[in-house]
């Protein structure tokens, strides 16, 4: 495994200000929100796909997804979690295991057989609906291991934040540059699985990168504490890690 499962620090963390300005709406049967850039700004035929945390569509995804907007890619955030998002901070009494193999009513899994249909949902709708050619993605934890095994279904270019569920097959699977923030404090995205993902990655020879933020924990580039400025500086610069990759690969 090229990241360890997720665990209760995925749902640890902070809520974020500002008032999200994209639009909510339902993709098929999943929700879904899309942020829209200024047409002055906007690059063409290009966007971004989010694809979230075990938080799902929620004020701070939306968020990261206008910030994105704002640099003038058209983002999508797609419910992979089927209507069954944990909540922040909520992980005690929680089974992670069981939601993950079942869902919070024991009838709606979040496991490839079932995330991998709203991948493909979704990137349809950018390439149908959208007039989308060429398509990023960004995986934050749980997010991180979809991007990776959809490169087959149309993602161009990729970028994890603290990944987590990642298998050493699907990374090795990848067919288009990769970027992965990792954070120097995290129990699944270790130093021994990050240096396994170097291995991997190395033997692909497609472009890569992995940015190490010292002082911060798994989940800092969504989550963290804005009011530490160590925190705040490793989200902003992992957003322009971010931004900087699909800059130079996917435009």
């Amino acid at each position: 495994m090229a990241s360890h499962p997720p665990s209760h620090c995925c749902t640890v963390g902070f809520q974020h200000e500002g008032e999200p300005t994209g639009t909510s709406f339902q993709l098929g049967k999943w929700e879904a929100y899309l942020a829209t850039p200024d047409p002055v700004k906007a690059h063409p035929r290009t966007a971004i796909l989010y694809v979230p945390d075990v938080l799902g569509v929620w004020a701070n995804s939306k968020l990261i997804a206008d910030h994105f907007a704002a640099k003038g890619y058209l983002c999508l955030i797609i419910d992979v979690l089927n209507g069954d998002p944990l909540k922040l901070n909520s992980f005690m009494g929680l089974d992670l295991t069981d939601w993950l193999n079942y869902g919070s009513d024991g009838k709606n899994p979040h496991t490839p057989e079932h995330v991998d249909p709203i991948m493909l949902a979704a990137i349809e709708y950018l390439k149908t609906q959208k007039g989308v050619e060429k398509i990023g993605a960004v995986g934050y934890c749980f997010g991180a291991r979809y991007v990776a095994r959809h490169f087959r279904s149309g993602i161009s270019v990729g970028y994890f934040a603290h990944p987590s569920f990642v298998q050493e097959e699907e990374l090795a699977a990848i067919s288009g540059p990769l970027s992965i923030a990792a954070s120097d404090i995290d129990d699944i995205f270790t130093a021994e699985r990050r240096h396994r993902s170097e291995e991997i990655l190395r033997e692909l020879g497609q472009p890569w990168e992995i940015k190490l933020y010292g002082g911060v924990e798994h989940g800092f580039a969504a989550r963290g504490d804005m009011s530490k400025k160590t925190e705040r500086l490793a989200k902003e610069r992992s957003f322009e890690q971010a931004v900087a990759w699909f800059d130079d690969w996917l435009l």
